[in-house]
């Protein structure tokens, strides 16, 4: 089992940048492909970036490429989102999640572990 924890949403204006944090307890982490999905009311989860064990792949939706860098810490335990230029279509709950197949991943259910979410909005 692992255990996830986001932090590091708010509001902000946008051009702003804001980083998201996800700490990770239980299993080795380090064993764990990691992702950042978004989600707005009434639609699913979308895949935002996603980095591999050793943090020397990372892989990004059209959408935040060149603005948002995905990081990963094994030695803390942990996931960083850095968010730059943000646009107010940016705004959603962000979630970190973890899986430990083979290969990257991009839908939901690929995903089997699940933080509880951080809000971000972006006021234009």
């Amino acid at each position: 089992q692992v255990q996830l924890v986001e932090s590091g949403g708010g509001l902000v204006q946008a051009g702003a940048s804001m980083r998201l944090s996800c700490a990770a307890s239980g299993r080795t982490f380090s064993g764990y492909r990691v992702a950042w999905f978004r989600q707005v009311p009434g639609k699913e989860r979308d895949f935002v970036a996603d980095i591999n064990r050793t943090g020397t792949t990372t892989s990004y939706t059209d959408s935040v490429k060149g603005r948002f860098t995905i990081s990963r810490d094994n030695a803390k335990n942990t996931v960083y989102l850095e968010m730059n230029s943000l646009k107010p279509e940016d705004t959603a709950v962000y979630y970190c999640a973890a899986h430990n197949r083979v290969g990257r991943r991009i839908t939901e259910d690929e995903y089997d572990y699940w933080g509880q979410g951080t809000q971000v909005t972006v006021s234009s």
